[in-house]
């Protein structure tokens, strides 16, 4: 990478552009005439070598007046290096599969909005683990921990409503993410959890999962999502998609103990706008932590155009004295 200490020495640059047109305006000015009655047979004369080089002195000395300029800017080579130094953070996502993530009091659905929003949040942690875990009645591990994110999102983007049989297993959810972190080398390890129910399937309690999380040291944040209430669930039947409507309950209080337990969080997102802060919240809670040093030497490079400029100049007097020397 080229710069110059002293850019300002550039614009003489544009002294050129005068020099040029005097020298042209010059030139026209010192041609001869001769007035003959025709110069049809001086066309089969060849021109005289000397007439060839006649103004290579003038762009030899340009050349040299613009190297000259060029040195006197003090043009300066740099190199730099860049190290950096990231603990990563590793985080397990247990999303909700169950019938009720098809509400949709979020937009198109709770499913949908929770996918969409989650797919922006990986996106906005380039230097993190991350994998997700769904669950419904059982539980099984969509994608590990993985730093490439692409797969990650192809496989978020995969998962829909009926891979599991229907119900909330939470506690088997929240187990699963913590057997697939607990071995992270991470100095920090999450989990997030989203579901919109209460565990009502699954062999193990969640303040369980949590308790074994806390062992390992992992947070776990809780996301409450949807209304509470009646709400419209779609169900597909012969004659088209029919409404149903459903009470929409989530067990809060054991959310809220899940996240306090851990060190962690718990949030209740009842319509898209919060569920993107809520995952904003935890983006800023979770900060990466990146050390950057950074390295810079600069080399003068003034002499490469000090020594062409000299170059430069001595072929324009050798040449002006051997090839176009003037005999008075």
């Amino acid at each position: 990478m080229m710069t110059f200490h002293n850019p300002e020495y550039l614009f003489l640059l544009l002294l050129l552009i005068p020099i040029v047109f005097w020298y042209i305006w010059e030139m026209h000015k010192s041609e001869a005439s001769l007035q003959i009655s025709s110069h049809r047979n001086l066309v089969q004369f060849p021109k005289s070598g000397k007439i060839k080089f006649r103004h290579v002195p003038f762009i030899l000395r340009t050349l040299a007046v613009t190297s000259i300029i060029l040195a006197l800017a003090r043009p300066q080579a740099s190199n730099s290096w860049r190290t950096q130094n990231s603990e990563g953070i590793d985080i397990m996502m247990a999303l909700d599969l169950s019938g009720t993530m098809l509400a949709e009091d979020l937009k198109p659905n709770r499913l949908e909005a929770a996918k969409s929003v989650a797919t922006e949040f990986i996106l906005s942690r380039p230097n993190d683990n991350i994998g997700l875990v769904v669950f419904a009645r059982e539980s099984f591990t969509q994608c590990p921990l993985t730093i490439d994110h692409a797969v990650l999102i192809n496989l978020f983007n995969g998962v829909k409503y009926g891979l599991i049989e229907d119900g909330t297993a939470i506690g088997l959810g929240l187990a699963n993410a913590v057997n697939r972190i607990k071995d992270s080398k991470a100095k920090s390890k999450v989990i997030i959890l989203l579901t919109d129910g209460s565990n009502n399937a699954g062999d193990i309690a969640p303040i369980t999962a949590a308790e074994i999380a806390k062992t390992f040291g992992i947070r776990i944040y809780t996301i409450g999502v949807g209304t509470t209430g009646i709400v419209n669930i779609p169900v597909p039947t012969p004659i088209g998609i029919q409404y149903q409507q459903v009470q929409s309950d989530f067990d809060s209080k054991s959310l809220k103990e899940i996240a306090n337990l851990t060190g962690g969080r718990y949030y209740s997102a009842t319509d898209n706008s919060k569920l993107r802060r809520i995952y904003q919240s935890i983006d800023q809670l979770e900060k990466t932590k990146i050390s950057v040093r950074e390295f810079s030497k600069k080399d003068e490079q003034f002499y490469v155009f000090s020594i062409l400029a000299f170059i430069l100049l001595s072929l324009e007097i050798l040449i002006r004295n051997t090839v176009l020397r003037r005999i008075p």
